[in-house]
């Protein structure tokens, strides 16, 4: 009998990488974590406020974000010191409309430099928020940009280098709404009442406690025990309406999330991380990986109440590997009132996504993601890996080469999924998307369009998102030029903006 290319990897793979790395979490396949059953489902799900803004005398929305330190008790009686945006822990969900200009002043009140990125979204390279877009504490960085995109579920997190999985771990992540006036008026719209945001996040709350300096080291990164959704341990949904929309973001360092509920129900996948789907996919289940977006709608009916699930996710674990692909969890409780207000019927399609063909590509290029370097590189702030010409289009195939668990996301882009090792994409991959999971020995081909924004001084990123993986080298940087132009590299001292 012949050993799949996957399952092999995977079994050499992760024999070969987990054990020499110091603080990895190491489990034999069929062990792990399970609590199935265990969760009292005892607090209401705390859902992030909408951000206040106004719109200034040049018509664009602003928005004022203070990433500051605080202190939040996950357990009651037991706090724990966590940072967040506008509060002690997570931070306001930003929402704009397609087509308006937006200016977001961003406070550092730490005593450390971060950053912040507006992951998904389309925008020029010097308000993205990676690694070159520091901000020092005590001061100010205030990026402008239009809108240019359909409705979507972005979210927005830290990306210094080399510390973006304690960042996020401490707390500092949340979403960032497009809406569109051409998305279907049937969908469940009513923030917080019938569309419900859930940023679910693994953690370690040993007596209770987050440790803020929780070590992120581990063959896939940090995982942790317990699963908080929007900060809330434990949490139920009063539902009161016949469908609700689910807004699914894997905030984690490093786990894979295989979302289901647990009487095995179907609901609808309208949109994934880009926006909206051509039409409602049924399913039975939906997997993210850390930074990936799903937004579902759930029918209920009056009374009952049903958990969402995560378990048995595609991670491809070998026999030493520990990267989570074992463990089960109750993540969160939907409580449908005695009598639930009608909603209306999901309508057969939802927007247009039009292919972008593969023989209109005029470039490809591959990536190999192996022992914390892409293509036997690890990130340089010196080195741009990359120049991509404006408005051309390009095929990126990825693939891993070290029997580990990556994800690959690329920043500024919306891509298309050509292929999985070779195949057509699963119809959960159909959408637009910028960030996909790559099990080991997976393959992948993307196809994306450069389109809008070019700039010879600053870079976008692309990079592993598991966030040990990405804070240890397992990044890259390019440039999209006009033509004739060259790149010129900025300096590797970037303190913070004024």
């Amino acid at each position: 009998m012949s050993i799949p290319r996957r399952t092999l990897l995977g079994v050499l793979g992760g024999a070969a990488l987990a054990l020499p790395i110091l603080g990895a979490a190491v489990s034999w396949a069929g062990r792990g974590i399970d609590t199935r059953g265990k969760v009292p489902f005892d607090r209401p799900l705390h859902v992030p406020p909408l951000a206040p803004s106004r719109v200034d005398a040049q018509g664009r929305r602003v928005f004022d974000l203070t990433i500051a330190a605080g202190r939040t008790e996950f357990t009651p009686g037991k706090p724990s010191t966590t940072w967040g945006v506008n509060g002690a822990h997570l931070g306001p969900t930003l929402r704009a409309a397609r087509g308006e200009k937006v200016r977001i002043n961003v406070g550092n009140a730490l005593d450390e430099a971060t950053s912040l990125h507006w992951h998904g979204m389309h925008l020029p390279p010097s308000m993205d928020g990676g690694p070159h877009q520091m901000i020092g504490p005590g001061t100010t960085w205030s990026p402008s940009w239009t809108v240019h995109q359909q409705a979507a579920t972005l979210w927005y997190h830290p990306h210094p280098h080399g510390r973006t999985a304690q960042h996020v771990y401490r707390g500092v992540a949340g979403m960032f709404l497009i809406d569109d006036d051409a998305a279907p008026p049937e969908l469940p719209h009513v923030y917080g009442i019938d569309d419900i945001p859930l940023i679910v996040q693994d953690r370690r709350l040993p007596g209770g406690v987050l440790d803020p300096d929780e070590p992120m080291a581990g063959t896939t990164g940090f995982l942790g025990d317990r699963i908080l959704v929007n900060g809330t341990l434990g949490p139920y949904v009063d539902v009161r309406t016949e469908r609700i929309r689910l807004r699914l973001l894997n905030g984690s360092n490093a786990r894979v999330f295989h979302f289901h509920f647990a009487d095995r129900r179907s609901f609808e996948l309208i949109a994934t991380d880009g926006g909206l789907l051509p039409a409602p996919h049924t399913t039975d289940r939906v997997q993210l990986a850390p930074g990936e977006r799903a937004e579902i709608v759930v029918v209920l009916t009056p009374g009952e109440r049903v958990v969402l699930r995560s378990s048995d996710p595609d991670t491809g674990a070998g026999f030493v590997q520990r990267d989570g692909g074992a463990d089960r969890f109750d993540v969160l409780q939907l409580r449908a009132a005695d009598t639930l207000a009608p909603s209306a019927r999901l309508p057969a399609r939802l927007a247009e996504v039009p292919r972008i063909p593969a023989h209109t590509a005029d470039a490809q290029r591959v990536f190999e993601l192996a022992e914390h370097t892409i293509n036997g590189r690890r990130m340089s702030a010196n080195r741009i890996d990359l120049t991509v010409r404006k408005d051309t289009t390009e095929i990126w195939e990825v693939h891993t080469g070290d029997g580990t668990l990556h994800s690959f996301h690329v920043h500024d882009v919306q891509f298309q999924v050509l292929t999985v090792d070779g195949s057509p994409p699963p119809e959960h991959l159909a959408g637009w998307k910028d960030t996909v999971l790559l099990p080991p020995g997976t393959s992948m081909r993307l196809i994306m369009r450069f389109a809008d924004y070019a700039d010879p001084n600053s870079p976008y990123m692309y990079h592993c998102h598991m966030l040990y993986h990405e804070d240890q080298g397992m990044m890259g940087q390019f440039m999209v030029l006009e033509p004739g132009q060259r790149p010129h590299p900025p300096a590797t001292d970037h303190a913070g903006h004024h």
